[in-house]
């Protein structure tokens, strides 16, 4: 764990691994520093930002350096589970890249055990790790102009949700008609940071 000040206002928490990253994601957000207004996980980095008007810097870092990085979040706990038409366009390649028949290709993504990661990209794109290794592809050489937004794919270490129609690079392996963004919902982004996800075969 490297404590970096980013500003008069915020820590840049940056890790070796994503897992750290969602550990300490976790227990801040069960038991927040006096004085922390919002955290915003990345890859292998969480950025907090504080009111320098409630802590300083100093007792801020003294803080962070003596949490946990272990994600103790109750693997019990409810998740959202995801129907999936695994008919993607890239599916078979997908196989082919794997070395694997397109039947396995799908019974691995379904026995993932998934958690959000981190957003970004657009609003409500979630990255989720717990990809089988076997999965991780590379992205398209030539991105896509348009994605259909419910689009389900793979690119690298993660597996995602497309929330809009947009351009995109990544494998699509197949379609949910599950909204993941939804504006009229509070909060719109049914994909936060540390949700626990599960894929299912329609």
């Amino acid at each position: 764990m490297r404590l970096l000040p980013y500003g008069a206002r915020a820590v840049l928490v940056d890790f070796d691994r994503p897992a750290d990253v969602l550990g300490l994601h976790a227990c801040l957000d069960r038991d927040p520093p006096d004085g922390v207004v919002e955290l915003v996980p990345a890859a292998r980095t969480l950025l907090v930002r504080f009111d320098p008007g409630r802590t300083r810097l100093d007792r801020l870092t003294e803080d962070l350096l003596g949490r946990s990085t272990v994600d103790t979040t109750d693997t019990e706990a409810a998740e959202v589970v995801v129907p999936v038409h695994y008919d993607g366009p890239d599916l078979i390649e997908v196989a082919g890249d794997a070395g694997l028949p397109v039947e396995e290709v799908v019974r691995r993504h379904q026995a993932g055990s998934y958690v959000v990661a981190f957003c970004g990209f657009a609003p409500g794109f979630a990255y989720l790790t717990g990809l089988e290794p076997a999965l991780h592809v590379s992205r398209r050489p030539s991105p896509r102009t348009r994605v259909p937004a419910g689009s389900v794919a793979v690119a690298g270490e993660y597996t995602a949700v497309y929330p809009h129609s947009s351009p995109g690079g990544w494998r699509l392996i197949g379609r949910t008609s599950l909204p993941v963004w939804d504006v009229e919902r509070d909060p719109p982004n049914l994909l936060t940071p540390g949700t626990r996800v599960r894929f299912t075969a329609r």
